[in-house]
């Protein structure tokens, strides 16, 4: 049996993999939950006005962004996030 992706668990380590480059997927967590951003034209590259994609970024979406946590919505999820 396959695991649901939403079980697969990521850290630091694991999720800094996943930063956009040289083909990789970016995913970034917010929450404990680790979200894809590949698609997001907005996160080309891994880089999305400053932050990095392979990261942690709660303090981020609540502290600086300007569209918050509504976007969220829209992602898939793939994992969740444990430090």
């Amino acid at each position: 049996m396959v695991a649901d992706v939403s079980e697969q668990v990521f850290n630091q380590a694991t999720l800094a993999k996943y930063d956009g480059q040289q083909g990789q997927p970016a995913y970034v967590a917010v929450d404990g939950v680790v979200y894809d951003v590949t698609g997001v034209e907005a996160w080309a590259g891994g880089k999305h006005h400053g932050n990095l994609a392979g990261q942690e970024l709660t303090a981020v979406i609540d502290g600086k962004s300007p569209h918050g946590r509504k976007v969220l919505a829209k992602l898939p999820v793939v994992g969740k996030y444990e430090a």
